[in-house]
């Protein structure tokens, strides 16, 4: 699933945007898959998490994902680790970490806080590398621009 992840990030290319893919998934169907559109749509909320989490919503019916899924390329924000606590998503595998934004890991752990009404099981750093260097790759074309 993280390769599907991918291809959705290598979309937002397409449109400035940060590479950054999401699918939900639900016993091995795929529900949702996003790609950030913070710059094609203006809105600062078009994380690819939020939008694919909105999307698998409304493809179950229902706002609680307790049974699904959140593969992303990179270590949610606090903003995405929190949207995916509050969709009571059972598990979320992320690729890159995010060392100056990451909140289920890095920077704080939302996913796991014992403060919170609910927990996300956590896989962090599937092909890590791979969803890295996608990113890596961006932010040296933007610095050369």
């Amino acid at each position: 699933m993280m390769g599907l992840a991918l291809a959705e990030a290598r979309a937002a290319l397409q449109h400035g945007d940060v590479p950054v893919g999401a699918v939900v998934i639900r016993e091995g169907e795929v529900l949702a898959s996003r790609h950030n559109e913070r710059e094609l749509s203006g809105d600062p909320t078009a994380h690819a998490e939020v939008l694919a989490l909105r999307d698998a919503a409304t493809a179950v019916g229902s706002w609680r994902l307790d049974d699904c899924t959140l593969v992303v390329t990179l270590e949610p924000c606090l903003m995405c680790g929190g949207a995916a606590v509050n969709a009571r998503l059972g598990r979320l595998v992320y690729g890159a970490p995010d060392l100056k934004a990451g909140a289920c890991l890095s920077l704080y752990n939302v996913c796991d806080d014992p403060r919170l009404n609910h927990r996300v099981e956590l896989t962090p750093r599937v092909r890590a590398e791979e969803c890295g260097q996608l990113l890596e790759e961006f932010f040296a074309l933007r610095r050369d621009s």
